[in-house]
């Protein structure tokens, strides 16, 4: 098998069903404990009201892990978490139990059916961009956040 060198990526997670918060928290013990994959910051929680979607309030965080998995193999992975949790996709941003995103990888643009790196709607949702910035404070502008600051977000 070939090893590859450890990137930084970032991931949001999200949920609004159940134990919102035991997901989150859960996910991100399950994403640590990947192969060749490690998570080395996390945001606090933050609880958000739905953008584009319905339902109750979302649970929502950002971590930052370093891995050797290719995008598409830890794609593959979260998508897995996600239906260890029960995740279920009847409609387009419908309610759910976990929504594990890639928002970066390393510095790199992937752009396929399956995942678009840098995620295409991240600079337009507080409740990534504010996790982000804690962690992360270098890759989130002033700017992005301003355009966002109308969203209501409240840290846990």
């Amino acid at each position: 098998m070939q090893m590859f060198e450890p990137v930084t990526a970032y991931i949001a997670l999200g949920a609004n069903l159940g134990d919102a918060a035991q997901a989150v928290r859960g996910a991100m013990d399950a994403i640590h404990a990947l192969p060749d994959t490690q998570v080395s910051r996390r945001s606090a929680l933050y609880l958000t009201t739905p953008v584009d979607s319905d339902g109750p309030d979302y649970v929502n965080a950002v971590i930052e892990v370093k891995t050797t998995l290719r995008a598409p193999h830890l794609l593959e992975q979260l998508q897995k978490i996600e239906q260890g949790a029960g995740r279920k996709r009847p409609y387009r941003n419908a309610p759910r139990t976990l929504d594990l995103d890639i928002l970066l990888f390393g510095g790199g643009h992937i752009s396929s059916p399956a995942l678009t790196v840098p995620h295409p709607r991240m600079a337009q949702r507080a409740f990534v961009l504010k996790p982000l910035a804690e962690i992360a404070p270098h890759l989130v502008k002033p700017a992005q956040l301003r355009a966002v600051r109308d969203q209501a977000i409240e840290k846990l």
